[in-house]
């Protein structure tokens, strides 16, 4: 798996390939349903499948100072990228230039003599170029001026609504993971770099992994049962507490992992936290005491939702 830029050129291996092209934050079904189209017709027509994905999202450039609201990281899209069956990962850096580009000059441009594209595989309501004004009618049309063969996969639905990274962060808000994992065929996930805390869990019987939240999507705050995976491959089963830890002062916004009979030095490391399912809100506890029993609580009702002894 390559990760590539239009900045460094594309390797003359990847010339002629399929693209699969959008934002694909998140990676849910109808992302995958647009990739797995571009690897199918790449695997025919034995070509190399790239998918293409944007950084910074453009709405954090229209929009400097918006909320976090990312569902991957690029690290994390390339993995899944690379999982799907795609030869490379394309990233556009998104800047004022892209952002001032026609429609027409992008699919001319970038699509046929940058990358060499032969053809591209888009969702049906994928819109680009300068103002939005590109679609999948516009792409096709222009695309086949260059020998780049368009097409457009149909949405996925789920519970007769369009999946979308919208409707995936609504889920997540809500503290709904059931749905988020149904929409993303995966748990939610946090990757970042365990730092060093204030001590506090391991005082209390509950060694915990503290990481950064960055500009992850804020799933709703609260007690999680959840998959850790570190960064030598292994996963091991935890509860974790994700939020601004109310009952200690001052609030400090972290996701804090606890591994269910893992004993071991985390500190630097990179670890991702897949949240599989919602426990119970945070809450501020009157003392020590209280807040230790319920997080004894939490601890078997993970180790209940987890299906672990």
């Amino acid at each position: 798996m390559q990760r590539v830029t239009l900045a460094g050129g594309i390797p003359e291996a990847l010339k002629g390939s399929i693209v699969a092209l959008g934002n694909f934050d998140g990676f849910h079904l109808g992302h995958q349903a647009v990739v797995s189209r571009a690897i199918a017709r790449a695997f025919h027509e034995r070509r190399p499948a790239i998918v293409a994905t944007f950084n910074p999202h453009p709405v954090e450039f229209f929009k400097p100072g918006v909320p976090p609201f990312r569902l991957t990281t690029l690290d994390q899209r390339e993995a899944l990228f690379a999982h799907a069956g795609a030869d490379a990962m394309l990233v556009f850096e998104f800047g004022a230039a892209l952002a001032a580009m026609d429609a027409e000059e992008f699919v001319a441009d970038a699509l046929a003599r940058q990358i060499g594209a032969a053809g591209v595989v888009t969702g049906d309501d994928f819109s680009f170029g300068k103002g939005r004004r590109g679609d999948v009618t516009l792409l096709a049309r222009v695309g086949a001026e260059y020998g780049v063969i368009a097409e457009a996969v149909a949405q996925v639905v789920l519970d007769d609504e369009r999946i979308s990274s919208g409707r995936v962060r609504e889920a997540l808000v809500a503290g709904d993971t059931g749905m988020a994992t149904r929409m993303l065929t995966r748990d939610f996930a946090i990757e970042g770099v365990v730092q060093r805390g204030d001590a506090r869990g391991r005082d209390l019987g509950y060694p915990t992994a503290n990481i950064a939240l960055g500009d992850y999507q804020r799933p709703k705050y609260g007690i999680y049962a959840v998959r850790v995976t570190l960064d030598d491959g292994s996963e091991h089963p935890g509860v974790a507490s994700l939020g601004v830890r109310p009952t200690f002062e001052p609030p400090q916004e972290l996701l804090e992992a606890y591994l269910f009979g893992f004993d071991g030095d985390l500190y630097g490391r990179r670890i991702e936290v897949a949240l599989h399912a919602y426990i119970r809100e945070e809450r501020k506890f009157e003392s020590v005491e209280a807040l230790v029993a319920h997080m004894r609580e939490d601890e078997a009702m993970a180790r209940k939702l987890l299906a672990i002894a």
